[in-house]
């Protein structure tokens, strides 16, 4: 396997197909880091706003297209969509090297697999060595390439530093789970409740805020009733940037979003809320503590 900080640039000219926030943020990183620039960017979803964005002189568009004249294709690797998927079967059936990015810890495997047809690309890009531990042993024979985790190391630079003036606010990162873990009810709203019913135990100060910001995919409208419900507790919802939310929190809770790493690697206090009946944990990370463990204690 091939072990790098820096990749191999694609064969131009390449493509990039993404759907997903977080797989479209880091793709537009690591192409900014090194200078590199698509041919075209094809993207649905919260990717559309990023790479309109962040990159602004690349053609974005909605629709896949043939690959002619391509050479590569880097893709993301959501789950809530065919989309990328479906570029990395064209990719394969045309003889166009695919490159995607795994931006995160779970699920690699149903990522790769429709309709019980598992489709890996010719090469997986990870940002940090327990990506690559995983991958390596989920996906033998296929090549593995670390490289640095352009879109923290970006994100980092502009994240406040923890200091005294810091406000005593709890920021919740909100995100769909995609499961109600065996119960009738999301297991985002279960979290939410398991941690507003534990969060004694963290014993912060009486003044303490507790702010929710959506994952990129939810609109206000998902946790309109919620808020309504428990309206007693003053939660509010944030309207900043990631880089904003952090830097004005000491303490950040989720249940297994990236943008916690992020939160940790900024000096935070970092919980998750995964609940005593909610799956293993995912994320590899020794720095996050686990709400369900310290109630155990």
């Amino acid at each position: 396997m091939q072990n790098s900080m820096r990749p191999t640039e694609p064969s131009r000219p390449f493509g990039v197909v993404c759907h997903d926030a977080g797989g479209a943020r880091q793709i537009a990183a690591i192409l900014l880091r090194w200078g590199w620039q698509p041919a075209w960017v094809q993207a649905r979803g919260p990717a559309v706003e990023v790479f309109h964005r962040d990159m602004p002189c690349v053609p974005v568009r909605s629709e896949l297209s043939d690959l002619h004249g391509i050479r590569a294709i880097i893709t993301g690797t959501g789950w809530a969509s065919d989309f990328e998927y479906e570029a990395r079967r064209a990719a394969r059936k045309t003889g166009v090297r695919s490159i995607t990015v795994l931006d995160h810890w779970a699920n690699y495997e149903d990522r790769f697999i429709r309709n019980g047809e598992r489709l890996l690309p010719d090469e997986l890009w990870v940002v940090d060595e327990y990506a690559e531990g995983l991958a390596q042993q989920l996906f033998p024979g296929t090549q593995i390439v670390r490289v640095p985790d352009s879109y923290a190391e970006r994100e980092l630079r502009h994240i406040t530093p923890l200091s005294r003036f810091t406000p005593n606010r709890v920021l919740y990162l909100l995100e769909p789970i995609r499961s109600n873990w065996g119960r009738k009810e999301p297991g985002e709203f279960q979290a939410l409740r398991y941690f507003l019913a534990k969060w004694p135990l963290l014993n912060l100060p009486a003044e303490t805020e507790i702010w929710l910001r959506l994952h990129p995919s939810e609109t206000p409208e998902k946790y309109s009733a919620f808020l309504d419900e428990n309206a007693q507790l003053f939660l509010r919802l944030s309207q900043g940037s990631l880089v904003e939310d952090i830097s004005l929190a000491r303490w950040v809770v989720g249940c297994q979003t990236y943008a916690m790493t992020l939160a940790l690697a900024a000096g935070r206090v970092v919980f998750s809320t995964l609940t005593p009946w909610a799956p293993q944990k995912v994320l590899p990370h020794p720095g996050i503590q686990y709400l369900r463990e310290m109630a155990l204690a």
